[in-house]
């Protein structure tokens, strides 16, 4: 498999519009470990998910999820629970980009979103754009992840990418 497909199971289904405070409530806001940002993941809105979150697994929104506040614990809070990938209908702008930079894989499909129920074992092709069902071989088209996206992704996010390419310069351990 390589770093661009994924697999995994879909531990749950969620709707529209899960806003920063459902994935990563504000009062949690003073916990500077990002590890432990995920013991509050969907602590007031689903606090049945985390118990039910594998090493890898999925999560399926539909349209606008991580809408809200700009606050990046609600990315780290999904990362560090576990979860391998995002699949959702669409995802606001800055949640999207804070996926991306902490090394979050986030894949936007509007066809697998509402089709993909929880249990589900599924590939996602992020270069290529796909996500199939494995069950019954059923292809939904994806947004192609952009190469210099999929760069930051292989990289492990933003942080260790800039790292590995200033290494060696003196800016930074």
């Amino acid at each position: 498999m390589s770093q661009f497909k994924l697999r995994g199971r879909v531990a749950a289904r969620l709707g529209d519009n899960i806003d920063t405070d459902l994935i990563y409530p504000g009062r949690f806001l003073n916990i500077t470990d990002r590890e432990k940002t995920a013991e509050h993941l969907f602590e007031l809105a689903y606090p049945e998910l985390r118990a039910r979150i594998r090493p890898g697994d999925f999560l399926v929104a539909g349209k606008n999820f991580g809408c809200g506040s700009s606050r990046e614990q609600a990315t780290a809070a999904v990362k560090y629970a576990g979860v391998g990938a995002l699949i959702a209908a669409s995802f606001a702008r800055i949640f999207f980009r804070n996926s991306i930079n902490l090394g979050l894989p986030v894949v936007v499909s509007p066809e697998a979103a509402g089709a993909l129920a929880e249990g589900d074992e599924v590939e996602v092709d992020l270069i290529g754009g796909s996500v199939t069902r494995l069950e019954t071989g059923e292809v939904f088209r994806a947004a192609p992840l952009d190469p210099r996206a999929a760069e930051l992704l292989a990289a492990g996010g933003l942080v260790p990418f800039l790292k590995k390419k200033y290494a060696g310069r003196g800016w930074g351990a």
